[in-house]
């Protein structure tokens, strides 16, 4: 759309009813019961006729040219489509708000001349109804129950019981009132993370596991094992097949811990994981209708105790078969979550009936979101290649790509060589190829054999294949997901009810792989390990049966201190630089060491502090605080630290001899570090002068720890290392950021005493990063490459060893300064 829609305060009712105009007289809006169209003007005249049928709400507005000439009848020409982004817009502020719903007119005597549907019995047969009709106008003489579509309603005489405003003073409110229309119940969130990728079994497995998918082994909903030579999919027998199934479901942790559990359909409830199902289960069949399943967590329910299950899964395929099938912003996902919404009701009731609602933790979840589908938003390969014979692409938002010839070829397939032909090809290109290996270390996809190498990394909206016929959601209005899980489209829902959580609460968003771990804490049982964060979402909870310490330090620090004995002569005067320097540059404590045989010793400077290693020649880390006007230091004169022995030091000859390497300096310039010449100049030196000093601007100071990472296994945990030459240092596989802020952004970072806020970055070092498509000296790339690397501090705990804020906050608070991954 190549106009920009005039804002809200310039459109005005048209005298002709269902039609909105703009006083520029450029556009229009019409409101009929098909749904709302957008029309830009084309002549004098414009008139309502000229609509033409479609389904209501349709998944992409139509943008029409609107014509007429003297004797002759409006011409209607369909000339493009408008994104769901604009479609949303439109809806949110342009449509009538009292003309789209039934909400305080279903007792309306006379038809609203403006209105988009209608309340009255007559729309029934008419085909006009609103779609909250029934719920608001009709079920309340059913039904003794308030759902979000009646809340502050006008009390209907028919109505079994009211949600109205006065309900509590008349005393006619429904059961569920206050939980509903009061938020007095339960905790939510603005948003759950999913897993990466965002995909239906890897989220529903890493949901009852608290696994990654990598950790797992669902990777996909379809995925090939060269170790076994067999495939994956959501419709083959081989799903059935235990050994694709890694961890172990809560369910199976509930039943070690001699609890009953009964699951009516969770991916691989239906499966014999570890050697053993459920108590009860039932395999998988959509066909069985909602309120049947419900029917059968009631028939459970009244099983005698000693048989009655202490744990339950209930899944809902809805609204993600109508989100592919027509889209996330069609009727029918409308429609679709209307209908969960009355089955979760329908559950809620029976809980009621059987006296169980205050003694029974729910949670509702979903997997992921929805992304809208458009071939416009397509890559294919074939595209990009000459020969396309020999690969094999598994389509999508997070494609993958291996040999045609398996296993025969798995291993000895030129991946790089397919990833650099694929890289760079077109401008603006939305498709990233990525190594697993290389892949942002946040999404934790590439330590499993079932993870192809090649990785196809699509911007927000864009899927990948192989060619034109095998994008599976393309064609007509359907959604997608599988996309990167930071994106806002991809996230998941959590609402949390019952005696044993907090109520009316909303926290902050987290991810789903903490889910595990809060369900265990709900029965009252040990998790298995895990890669959520035991503790992280205590604040959730009424009572914790787990309070989280910080890990005990492996490894202490040894003194480091001058090898000459005149070097520590003090000439008669007092140094006060060491305890001046440690609250300034280390307001949090100093980062203790979980690697085990750590021999390393703490560096005090005026400028920064560091935890110089024995082992690796380096610095673990270095920590410093910035203010907000600090400019970095050009000096890069390299000197020997006198309190580290000659053999314990790098020496300058040791890159000299490398033409792909160079010295870099962890910030401030005076830690030596060896780092890959385009890594250097392309991105710590920038980094440092110019990104870090806006972040220190913008957040009113930072406190800095940045360091090296080993991770050549790419397992997501580091790797012990050791020097491999006398004066030779390992060259690490990513550098780590960490700056930390006051959450009160008015006050600087050393006079903070309240909440903290922090963002990480794990920056891959690789002598070539060909995925940013940057040349010259445009560096505008910089600062999205640096924010798609974000990481959680966690993340950076487990791929450095070492533990961070030890002594400024309570565990509580750290925990979830951890966990968080900040968004851009």
């Amino acid at each position: 759309m190549s106009e920009v829609l005039p804002e809200k305060k310039n459109w005005t009712v048209a005298q002709w009813s269902n039609v909105l105009f703009s006083d520029e007289s450029k556009f229009c809006i019409s409101f009929g019961n098909q749904g709302p169209r957008v029309w830009r003007k084309g002549g004098e005249a414009h008139s309502p006729s000229c609509l033409k049928s479609s389904v209501k709400f349709p998944q992409s507005v139509m943008i029409w040219d609107a014509m007429s000439s003297a004797g002759v009848g409006p011409l209607c020409l369909l000339k493009t489509k408008v994104t769901a982004p604009i479609y949303q817009e439109i809806l949110e502020h342009f449509m009538l708000p009292s003309a789209e719903n039934c909400r305080n007119r279903c007792l309306s005597k006379s038809r609203d001349s403006n209105a988009v549907c209608h309340c009255d019995t007559g729309c029934v047969n008419e085909g006009t109804c609103c779609l909250d009709y029934k719920e608001v106008c009709v079920e309340p003489s059913q039904r003794w129950m308030c759902s979000k579509f009646r809340c502050g309603e006008e009390r209907l005489l028919n109505s079994l019981c009211s949600c109205s405003e006065d309900c509590v003073k008349v005393g006619d409110c429904c059961s569920n009132y206050k939980s509903i229309c009061e938020g007095k119940c339960g905790t939510s969130t603005p948003y759950m993370r999913p897993a990466y990728p965002t995909k239906t079994f890897p989220n529903h497995y890493t949901i009852v596991t608290g696994l990654y998918p990598e950790s797992h082994g669902i990777v996909d909903n379809k995925m090939y094992d060269v170790t076994r030579n067999a495939s994956f999919s959501l419709k083959a027998v081989e799903k059935f097949n235990p050994a694709w199934y890694q961890g172990e479901p809560v369910w199976l942790t509930a039943m070690r811990n001699k609890l009953k559990t009964a699951t009516f359909f969770w991916p691989g409830s239906d499966v014999k994981v570890n050697g053993q199902y459920p108590d009860f289960w039932v395999k998988y069949d959509g066909n069985i209708p909602f309120e049947k399943r419900v029917a059968k967590i009631f028939e459970w329910l009244h099983l005698p105790e000693g048989e009655r299950p202490d744990f339950y899964t209930l899944y809902f395929e809805e609204p993600d078969t109508a989100g592919h099938r027509y889209g996330p912003m069609s009727s029918q996902v409308i429609e679709a979550l209307l209908n969960v919404d009355r089955v979760i009701g329908l559950l809620m009731e029976g809980l009621k009936q059987r006296q169980l609602h205050k003694c029974v933790n729910l949670v509702l979840v979903s997997d992921h979101g929805m992304e809208e589908a458009s071939c416009k938003k397509a890559v294919y390969v074939s595209e990009y290649l000459d020969n396309i014979n020999d690969i094999t692409v598994i389509q999508g938002p997070a494609a993958r790509v291996r040999p045609r010839r398996l296993p025969d070829e798995f291993f000895s397939f030129d991946y790089e060589g397919l990833m650099k032909n694929l890289s760079c090809r077109k401008p603006d290109q939305p498709m990233r190829p990525y190594l697993k290996e290389h892949l942002p270390k946040r999404l934790h996809f590439a330590n499993n054999i079932r993870i192809e190498r090649a990785h196809l990394y699509m911007q927000p909206g864009w899927q990948a294949a192989l060619k034109p016929s095998e994008m599976k959601y393309c064609r007509g209005s359907t959604g997608f997901h599988g996309s990167d899980n930071i994106f806002k489209n991809m996230q998941a829902i959590f609402v949390g009810y019952g005696p044993g959580i907090n109520s009316k609460m909303t926290v902050p968003p987290f991810e789903n792989i903490e889910l595990y771990n809060l369900l265990c804490d709900l029965l009252g049982i040990p998790p298995a390990p895990n890669n959520g964060t035991h503790g992280s979402l205590n604040h959730l909870l009424k009572n914790p049966p787990h309070q989280p310490v910080y890990p005990a330090e492996r490894s202490a620090p040894s003194k480091c201190t001058p090898f000459s004995s005149s070097l520590r002569d003090p000439l008669g005067c007092t140094c006060d630089s060491l305890t001046e320097a440690e609250p300034v540059h280390l307001p949090y404590g100093i980062p203790r060491v979980l690697q085990q045989q750590s021999n390393h010793c703490i560096l005090y400077h005026s400028a920064y502090v560091s935890g110089y290693s024995r082992n690796i020649l380096m610095p673990l880390w270095v920590s410093y605080s910035l203010n907000v006007s600090v400019q970095p230091s050009a000096d890069t004169c390299v000197r020997a630290d006198v309190r580290v022995q000659a053999s314990e030091r790098q020496s300058c000859s040791f890159y000299k001899s490398n033409s792909t390497l160079t010295f870099g300096l962890l910030h401030p310039p005076r830690s030596l570090l060896f780092m890959s010449n385009v890594f250097v100049t392309d991105i710590w030196n920038r980094f440092h002068n110019v990104l870090l000093v806006k972040y220190s601007q913008e957040l009113n100071g930072v406190n800095v720890v940045s360091g090296p990472i080993f991770d050549n296994d790419f397992d997501g945990n580091y790797d012990f290392m050791n020097k491999g030459t006398p004066n030779g240092a390992p060259i690490p596989t990513h550098f780590f950021v960490i700056l930390t802020s006051c959450k009160n952004s008015s006050l600087h970072v050393r006079q903070c005493d309240g909440p903290l806020d922090a963002v990480s970055f794990v920056l891959p070092h690789r002598p070539d990063h060909l995925e940013t498509c940057h040349n010259g000296s445009d560096y505008s790339w910089l600062q999205d490459w640096v924010q798609l690397h974000v990481a959680r501090i966690r993340d950076i705990e487990l791929l450095t060893g070492l533990s961070f804020y030890h002594d400024r906050i309570s565990v509580a608070e750290m925990l979830q300064l951890k966990t968080t991954l900040k968004t851009f």
